[in-house]
This record gives C-alpha cells, sequence and structure tokens, in this order.
C-alpha cells in the first residue's frame, strides 16, 4: 500500500468517526432535548391554562362537572373504631356471647397473626346499649350521645371493606389508594388537580392528635405526602408546639426585610436554573419558599384562638382549649377552613383495642364524640356545611369474637376488614340516611358493598373531579387515586 492509499483510508477512518462523533453528539442534545420537552409536557397544562409551573393553581382548568362540595374536612379515627360497639348493633351477638364463631360464618377467611394461633374464637356481644335517634332512627351506641345528638345530619356507611388486614398498609391504602407506599395522598391529589383558593396557607393542612386511652400506631408523614406529584402539593403538618409549622419563623439576626431580599434573589437565581434544567421540582421549591414567607403572618392569625367566645369552648368541650389534642384540632380545622384551606385532614390515635375495649372505646369516646359533633353544628350554623364534607372513620373495623380471655366484663377485638362502618356529612350527601347491611354476625356483607376505591372516587366526584380523568404518568405508567376500579356511590348522592 502506498502513502496515498494510506492516506485515502485515514481519511475515510477519521470521517467515519467524525460522523460517529457526530451523531453521538446529536443523539445526546437531541435526547436531552426531547426529555426536557417530555418532562414539559407532564406539566404542560398548567402552562396552558395560564398558571405558572409550581404555583397554586391546579392542573385542571375547571372541575370536570358541577362540584357539590369546596372543602374537606376528614376525621380519621387510627387504628379501626369497633363498628360492633358504635354504629352496628348485633342482638345475635349478645344473645351468644361467649359461644364460637361458626366456621360457615368465617368461611376460612383471613385472619391477623394475633388471632390466627387461638383455638377458640367466642362471640362477643357489646356490653353498650344502642338506641334509634332522629327521625332517621339511626343505631348509634350509649358512647357517642353527642353523635346521636346529631343523628339526622349523618350518612352512614356500614359496607365499608378493604383488602387490607393490618394497620400500616390499611391506612396507607385509604390515604392513597395503595397498600404500597409511595403514592400521593388524597389532598396531594386534590391540591394538584384543584389548586388552591388561598394564597397564604397551604391547601392542604394535617393535624394530629392522640387518644388518652392505650398509645396509638404510629403515623408517617408518607400519610400526607404528595409521592411523585411535585412536592408542592404534599400536606403541612400544623403542631401544638410553640412553632406551629417547622421551620417557618426567621432565625435570630434575620428580619422579614431581609428575608425578603434573599428570597428575591434565591428566586432570579433557581428561575435561571429551571430555564437550564426544566426541573420542575426547582418552581416547586421557589413557590414552598415563597408560601413559607407569607405564612409567617397567616399562622399567628389562624392559630390564635383567644378570641373565640365561650359558647364555642361550650360546644366544643374543655378539652378544646388544650393544644393539640382531638377538640383544640377540630376548632383549628373550622378556622383553616374559614381562611381557606380546602383538604384538612385530622388523625386521632388509639382505637386499636385488642384487649380492654370496654375501658379503652369509652376514653376514645370522650375524646372524640363532643368535639365531632360540634364541628359539624358550628358549620352549620356558619352556613359552611353546604359546600363542606365531614368525613369520620377509620382503616377497617373490629371482630365480633374476642381476641384472648372473654370475661363478663373484658373483650377485645383484632382486626376486620371485611365489614365497618364511617359516616359523612355535608354538601352532596344524603342526611339521616344508612347504607349497608352486615350478617346477623356483624361478619359480612350483605348489602351494597363499598370498597375503598368507591369511597375515595365519591369523595372526588362530590369535588367535580371524575376520577378516571385525574391522572398523572410516572415511570411510564398512567396513575390515579383509585388505581384501576372504584365507583361512584350513587346511592348517598343528593
Amino acid at each position: 500500500m502506498n502513502w496515498k492509499e494510506l492516506r485515502t483510508q485515514h481519511r475515510q477512518a477519521d470521517l467515519a468517526a467524525g460522523l460517529q462523533e457526530n451523531r453521538r453528539q446529536f443523539l445526546r442534545k437531541s435526547g436531552l432535548a426531547l426529555g426536557g420537552l417530555a418532562l414539559a409536557s407532564m406539566f404542560a397544562p398548567a402552562e396552558v391554562l395560564g398558571k405558572a409551573v409550581g404555583s397554586t393553581g391546579g392542573i385542571l382548568p375547571h372541575p370536570h362537572f358541577p362540584p357539590r362540595i369546596k372543602r374537606v374536612i376528614y376525621l380519621f379515627q387510627s387504628g379501626g373504631p369497633s363498628q360492633l360497639d358504635l354504629f352496628d348493633p348485633k342482638p345475635l351477638l349478645i344473645e351468644k356471647n361467649g359461644e364460637e364463631l361458626p366456621e360457615s360464618v368465617r368461611q376460612g377467611q383471613r385472619l391477623t397473626g394475633m388471632t390466627v394461633g387461638q383455638k377458640s374464637f367466642p362471640l362477643a356481644g357489646s356490653q353498650f346499649a344502642f338506641q334509634q335517634h332522629g327521625q332517621s332512627g339511626a343505631w348509634i351506641s350509649e358512647l357517642l350521645p353527642y353523635t346521636a345528638g346529631i343523628a339526622d345530619e349523618l350518612c352512614i356507611i356500614k359496607s365499608m371493606h378493604t383488602e387490607a388486614i393490618n394497620h400500616d398498609p390499611a391506612i396507607t391504602f385509604f390515604q392513597t389508594g395503595s397498600q404500597q407506599p409511595g403514592r400521593p395522598s388524597i389532598g396531594s391529589w386534590l391540591s394538584y388537580g384543584l389548586g388552591s383558593e388561598n394564597d397564604n396557607l397551604p391547601g392542604f393542612c394535617v393535624l394530629l392528635s392522640t387518644g388518652s386511652g392505650r398509645p396509638g400506631q404510629p403515623l408517617y408523614n408518607r400519610l400526607w405526602g404528595s409521592g411523585f406529584l411535585p412536592s408542592l402539593h404534599q400536606g403541612v403538618q400544623f403542631r401544638s408546639a410553640k412553632d406551629p409549622v417547622l421551620y417557618l419563623n426567621n432565625p435570630p439576626g434575620i428580619s422579614s426585610e431581609s428575608r425578603r431580599r434573599s428570597l428575591d434573589v434565591f428566586k432570579q437565581v433557581q428561575s435561571k436554573r429551571y430555564e437550564m434544567l426544566q426541573d420542575p421540582e426547582i418552581q416547586s421549591r421557589i413557590a414552598q419558599y415563597e408560601m413559607a414567607y407569607r405564612m409567617q403572618t397567616s399562622i399567628p392569625d389562624v392559630m390564635d384562638v383567644s378570641q373565640e367566645p365561650d359558647y364555642i369552648y361550650q360546644m366544643y368541650g374543655d378539652k378544646a382549649k388544650i393544644p393539640g389534642t382531638y377538640a383544640a384540632n377540630c376548632l383549628l380545622a373550622r378556622r383553616l377552613l374559614e381562611k381557606g384551606v380546602q383538604f384538612i385532614q385530622l388523625y386521632h390515635q388509639g382505637w386499636d383495642q385488642h384487649g380492654d375495649l370496654p375501658n379503652q372505646i369509652r376514653a376514645q369516646c370522650d375524646d372524640t364524640d363532643q368535639a365531632s359533633a360540634a364541628l359539624v353544628a358550628d358549620l352549620k350554623q356558619r352556613g359552611l356545611l353546604e359546600d363542606t364534607l365531614v368525613i369520620w372513620g377509620g382503616e377497617f373495623g373490629r371482630t365480633n369474637y374476642s381476641q384472648g380471655q372473654l370475661t363478663k366484663t373484658n373483650y377485645g377485638r383484632d382486626h376486620h376488614p371485611r365489614a365497618f362502618t364511617i359516616w359523612m356529612t355535608g354538601g352532596g350527601v344524603k342526611k339521616g340516611f344508612s347504607l349497608g347491611q352486615t350478617d346477623e354476625f356483624g361478619y359480612n356483607l350483605v348489602k351494597d358493598p363499598v370498597h375503598v376505591h368507591d369511597f375515595q372516587a365519591t369523595l372526588l366526584h362530590l369535588l367535580g373531579i371524575d376520577h378516571k380523568r385525574l391522572i398523572f404518568k410516572h415511570q411510564g405508567r398512567r396513575y390515579r387515586l383509585t388505581d384501576v376500579h372504584g365507583e361512584v356511590v350513587k346511592e348517598i348522592l343528593l
């Protein structure tokens, strides 16, 4: 091979290498560009609607259909209240108290690890008396005298059922639509879809309280987290401590004016970074910092209950004066709602009565009954109940047999996901109405079953959202709160 042929071969190799390099550069650059476009397209509807990405505006230009309600207060009773001792009386259990649960009733259904080893499953009739109340004739236990007083306001669902049999997956299922952690919570979905009506407070707030009975099951902040949605939509926890919201106040030596200047510089820098990377979390971070700045003035106002009149404390009870109690949180929920917060989640711990149920459940009802009823009455007298939905209920119910030894004065109940009770009241749902029925043993459903996804679909429907159309694409799959099934419970709607 002479030098001319060698030069020609080298030139061809160089050309091929150049083409290959150019192709790599093209694919790399175009890949980044296409990836940025794809990422931006996930959030494009907000821009199309004239709403800045990361703003308090939701992804929907308007609800899918006229909403029945504007706001939700969810009184979540963590641990699983016993429907058999509160809302679903079963005379047969009293008649057959101490007898074995018939296998024809249980039908080999799954038990928890706490009772699967029991050799005996003695039926446990409730020790508490039931009466019918109001024109609706709702059966309510003597443990709930204040709730009995608002019986004609309630829409009681006695046929709830779920798939999870232990606390963590069951609560996660109710709050996120999945037993596995990582999905967005109900409040986050609503914030993502509808945005917030208030620029000075989060659209999704969380309040926690602990019962005076046994310690409750732990609660994790992922229950009000945003999952794979932008972090702007996660719930903000309010505490009873000196600082109601963590990391909100300025550190010593930093004035409000100084913080405002810092935020302005931060916004300029992060906005340029967003232009380069097109990462929506950057805009979420900007919005969160701005919200925190505005909350510095709005939070003290909403937390100041000193101006509440005496009759309000008479309604909610003396415990409403103690920060962090369930009663105080119910009062605070009303104040947040008045300020424009759209979704308020209360968690009250301590309903897990595996033993000593008669004493433990009485203590829980003493903590919650008066304040729950007062909240409903308070909203009604202010004209807020018409477009607000109040929900009361836990993650599952309790068994009709005793966990452990049954005595004349004591019994416990294990987890029971197949049949339990919740109630709702407010805009869009029938009042003085009960749906569903359990068998005479209170073990299985015999009429109008309502699954967790049905409950979630109905909640979204009342807010004007089609649960099948509020979706978010994540890692190649389109997700929704109700996962792959769920039907609106039309029987309870007005």
